[in-house]
């Protein structure tokens, strides 16, 4: 019915405003007395065979919301309701802004895939604490941080420090996104250099705190072995806690949609059925060539359990996604 039916509408509208439908259609559905309990027991898995501990932290299942559902922090508790391990907000920046000009989310229908050029839109970090404030759930909730558009890579530093300061108390752990596609120049930071600076300065004070907290960076896609060498080499040096791997790509090979299409849309980073190999394939070098050395949250290309469990034997230790519906009770890893 879904295909047949209500996907032929809903294609009708902007992939943004669907999401925007979604956001508004959970809230009020978790408005209606004993929704909330009934959507749990339909949804959430109480199994000792999924919990893990994984940097310090105790998971009831493997399987999280990645940051981009939920950019400012006001459907965590909502989403708790869905039977997931844990949820990841952000990405958050010092100041709210806009993001870049619509349309910026596109649909590719014949390869699964999306493409988004987003550019980190939220409302700040100050809007996300005063939703985090609301917290009613005791799930694993994950930061995702990254820096202002307009502040210039020299001063990135700052704006990481910034928000990790201020966020400290809310959440569980932190991720620090500088392979995002969508932001101008962000990739720079990923150089070993930038990189190692900015992940140092946020360990200081990090382990200044009486309970310091686990501390990933996300990785992109198109790295390749040399660039990921120098990831392990980071992550070694600055003592973080594990990768999240992958962002998305600005690769568009192998896709079926046409060309014309493709090149109408232009930039944005590609997410979906075409990333799934090419995660995994990061997943499993870094997990092989560190000798598993540090956790990996694997991201990319998930649409079934399946999948799911092909990115946990690669080595990772935990997956997300953000198409919660395709996870329900059959699901073990």
């Amino acid at each position: 019915m879904y295909k047949t039916l209500f996907r032929p509408i809903l294609f009708r509208f902007t992939p943004e405003t669907i999401h925007h439908w979604v956001v508004k259609g959970l809230r009020l559905l978790f408005m209606i007395p004993g929704k909330a309990w009934f959507v749990r027991k339909l949804t959430a898995v109480e199994d000792p065979v999924l919990e893990r501990e994984v940097f310090g932290l105790r998971f009831k299942n493997p399987v999280g919301i990645a940051a981009g559902f939920d950019k400012q922090a006001e459907m965590y508790n909502q989403l708790a309701n869905l039977g997931f391990g844990f949820i990841e907000v952000g990405t958050i920046t010092p100041k709210g802004q806009l993001g870049n000009p619509q349309p910026r989310l596109f649909r590719l229908p014949k390869d699964k895939a999306l493409i988004n050029r987003m550019g980190f839109n939220n409302s700040g970090v100050d809007a996300a604490i005063r939703n985090l404030k609301n917290r009613k759930t005791n799930i694993i909730i994950g930061g995702n941080i990254g820096k202002n558009t307009a502040t210039p890579n020299e001063k990135a530093v700052d704006d990481y420090i910034y928000v990790f300061e201020k966020l400290f108390d809310y959440v569980d752990y932190f991720v620090v996104n500088v392979s995002c596609p969508n932001i101008t120049d962000l990739h720079e930071l990923q150089d070993q250099e930038s990189l190692t600076m900015i992940l140092n300065e946020i360990q200081k004070i990090n382990f200044r705190k009486p309970k310091p907290k686990p501390v990933l960076l996300k990785v992109s896609p198109d790295l390749n072995e040399k660039q990921l060498d120098e990831v392990i080499e980071i992550v070694a040096e600055t003592k973080i806690d594990g990768v999240v791997a992958t962002n998305t790509t600005v690769s568009r090979n192998g896709l079926t949609t046409d060309k014309h299409r493709i090149d109408e849309i232009a930039n944005g980073g590609l997410s979906g059925q075409p990333i799934k190999n090419r995660s995994t394939e990061v997943i499993r070098y870094l997990a092989e060539k560190s000798g598993k050395a540090f956790p990996i949250i694997g991201v990319g290309g998930i649409f079934t359990p399946e999948d799911a469990i092909e990115k946990l034997k690669a080595g990772a230790a935990l997956v997300r996604k953000i198409k919660y519906n395709y996870f329900n009770r059959n699901y073990r890893a």
